[in-house]
């Protein structure tokens, strides 16, 4: 599988880091965009920068240089983790000025899977309607909501509650310990 993994400057740089640690780089090709917040979001909350594996391309916000942002070149999904609502407000505007903006715009015009993931809350009206846009749109909205049905015991395991719903849209396996009874939704 061919994923582009985006980070803004939103609250919750663990959920990208436990994403990045459940996907595995030799068995797929993984692109990874910062917003020109992002990094410093990170920092803050990680207490460092993200623990990257080997083999993952980094990218910044300001390059057309980059596969992702030409419909001529086929990903598979784009997962925007966390998710500003000010980026996903972009989105929705289609202004297309960054790396992670265009390539957005490219997935949803391409039909590819775009998932957003806003940590944001509350809501605003302008949210509601920009988080309606790009589903019409066909994006896939994926607000960071833990679950508890799991039990969790961990800031890592509640995040991974997250992370087990990202891995279900992308079509990849979760890991064993986080999965649930389908009786508990």
């Amino acid at each position: 599988m061919k994923l582009v993994l985006a980070a803004t400057g939103a609250s919750g740089a663990i959920y990208l880091q436990r994403l990045l640690d459940q996907i595995d780089p030799a068995a797929h090709e993984i692109h990874l965009v910062f917003s020109n917040y992002a990094k410093q979001v990170i920092n803050e909350e990680l207490g460092g920068e993200l623990l990257v594996a080997n083999g993952i391309h980094q990218h910044g916000d300001k390059s057309m240089n980059v596969p992702f942002v030409s419909g001529s070149t086929r990903f598979d999904a784009m997962v925007v983790v966390p998710c500003s609502m000010g980026t996903l407000g972009r989105i929705a505007a289609g202004t297309s000025e960054s790396t992670i903006l265009r390539a957005a715009d490219v997935f949803l015009k391409e039909r590819r899977k775009l998932i957003l993931v806003p940590r944001e809350t509350p809501w605003n009206l302008i949210h509601a309607r920009n988080v309606v846009t790009v589903m019409e749109a066909g994006a896939i909205v994926l607000p960071a909501s833990p679950g508890f049905y799991s039990k969790p015991q961990t800031i890592e395991e509640v995040a991974d509650t997250v992370v087990v719903r990202i891995l279900d849209q992308l079509g990849l396996p979760a890991p064993g310990a986080f999965r649930w009874a389908e009786s508990a939704e």
